[in-house]
C-alpha cells in the first residue's frame, strides 16, 4: 500500500479511496483524552467515514495483542497510538507499516522512525494531580509522596508493564531518585518504597475512582490531570482537581501513530494520519492541553492556535527522551521488578 499520499495519486485519491471503504478501526482512544472525542467527530464530519473505536480505555500492549489476534478477520485495528516503547516494540515485531505523511519532515528527528513506521504526535510531561478537597497540603514532587499524611492516596494510571502512561511515571520517579535513562531502577524502587509505607495504592487512577475518593493523588500526564480539572468541572462534580509538574522528576513523552501493516481499511487509516499531523488535528491536540509534536513549525508558520498554547503549564529547558535501547532495556526492567513487587 501507498507509503505516502503522493504515492497513492495524491490526497484527493487518497481521499476518494478512504470514503470508498467508508470505515475506520481505532482502539483505545477514549473521547475525553487529548481531545480524541472532538478529533473523530472532525474526521467523521470531513470525511464522512465512520470512525468505530474498540476497547476504548485499552492500552499499549493490548493494542499491540488485537493487532495480531485479529489479523486478516476485519476487526483488526487500522491505525494505533502507542506510547514510545511500545511503538518502537511493535516495528521491530513487523506490524507497522510505512508512511510518510505530509509533514513528516517536519517532525523533529528524535520525534520519529526514520522509516516512518511510527511518528510522535502529542505528549506531555508527567505531573501529580490531586483532589484538594480531599488532600490538605497537594504533594508537588515526588519527595514529597513519602510523606505520611498521603498514605493510601498515591496512585498511577495504569500498570507500568503494559501503560505507557504509568511506565513513564516509574522513569520519571527514577530520575527524581538518582537514576537516568540508562537506570529505571530507582524508580521501581521508589514505588516499592511506597507501597511499604502504604503511600502507594496498586489501583488504576480513572476519573470515576476520583470522584469516589478511592485515588485522590494520581500520577499522569499533565495533559490528562488538566483536562480532569476541566471534566470534573463541566460535569459539577465536586472535586478540586489540581496539577504540579515535579522538577525533580521531570519527564516528557510523546505518543506515537501508527498503521497496522495489515490493516482492513488502508486508505481510511492513512487519511487518519494526515488528519491528525494537519493543523486542524495538531491545533485540537493543543485544545486539550496535549503538546503537539509539529508546535514549534506551527508557531513558526502561523497556523498555531496562540491562545490554546497559553494555557499550557510552563517548563524549564527543552524534553530530552531516552533512546530506543534504553527504552527497551527500561522496560525489561520494569516488566521484571514491577512484577516482583506487585505480583497481583
Amino acid at each position: 500500500m501507498a507509503t505516502s499520499a503522493a504515492d497513492a495519486g495524491g490526497m484527493t485519491a487518497l481521499t476518494a479511496a478512504a470514503k470508498k471503504e467508508g470505515r475506520l478501526n481505532a482502539i483505545a482512544i477514549p473521547p475525553d483524552e487529548a481531545n480524541y472525542g472532538a478529533l473523530i467527530d472532525g474526521f467523521e464530519k470531513k470525511y464522512g467515514i465512520k470512525v468505530v473505536v474498540e476497547n476504548p480505555w485499552g492500552n499499549s500492549q493490548e493494542e499491540i495483542n488485537a493487532i495480531k489476534e485479529h489479523r486478516g478477520n476485519g476487526r483488526a485495528p487500522d491505525v494505533v497510538d502507542l506510547g514510545g516503547s511500545f511503538a518502537q516494540s511493535a516495528a521491530r515485531q513487523h506490524l507497522l507499516a510505512p508512511y510518510r505523511v505530509a509533514a513528516f519532515a517536519e517532525i523533529p528527528e528524535n520525534q520519529k522512525d526514520p522509516r516512518a513506521r511510527w511518528y510522535n504526535d502529542y505528549g506531555g510531561y508527567i505531573s501529580i494531580g490531586c483532589d484538594a478537597h480531599r488532600v490538605k497540603t497537594c504533594p508537588a514532587t515526588f519527595a514529597d509522596l513519602r510523606k505520611p499524611e498521603y498514605k493510601g492516596q498515591v496512585a498511577l494510571d495504569g500498570n507500568p508493564p503494559r501503560s505507557g502512561s504509568a511506565f513513564a511515571g516509574v522513569y520519571a520517579a527514577a530520575l527524581a531518585n538518582g537514576g537516568s535513562f540508562d537506570d529505571i531502577q530507582p524508580g521501581v524502587d521508589f514505588f516499592a518504597e511506597l507501597s511499604r509505607s502504604g503511600n502507594f495504592i496498586p489501583v488504576e487512577s480513572t476519573t470515576a475512582t476520583i470522584a469516589k475518593g478511592r485515588t485522590p493523588i494520581s500520577i499522569s500526564w499533565d495533559f490528562l490531570n488538566l483536562g480532569y480539572t476541566d471534566e470534573f468541572r463541566a460535569k459539577g462534580v465536586d472535586v478540586d482537581w489540581r496539577t504540579a509538574i515535579p522538577f525533580d522528576g521531570s519527564f516528557a513523552q510523546y505518543y506515537a501513530q501508527a498503521i497496522n501493516k495489515h490493516a482492513p481499511h488502508p486508505a481510511a487509516a492513512r487519511l487518519w494520519e494526515e488528519y491528525l499531523f494537519s493543523p486542524e488535528g495538531q491545533n485540537l491536540r493543543l485544545g486539550a492541553y496535549a503538546r503537539p509534536v509539529l508546535m514549534n513549525a506551527m508557531e513558526k508558520n502561523g497556523t498555531l492556535d496562540k491562545k490554546a498554547a497559553e494555557k499550557l503549564p510552563t517548563v524549564e529547558g527543552t524534553p530530552t527522551f531516552p533512546t530506543e535501547a534504553q527504552r527497551a532495556k527500561a522496560m525489561k526492567t520494569v516488566d521484571r521488578g514491577w512484577t516482583e513487587v506487585f505480583p497481583g
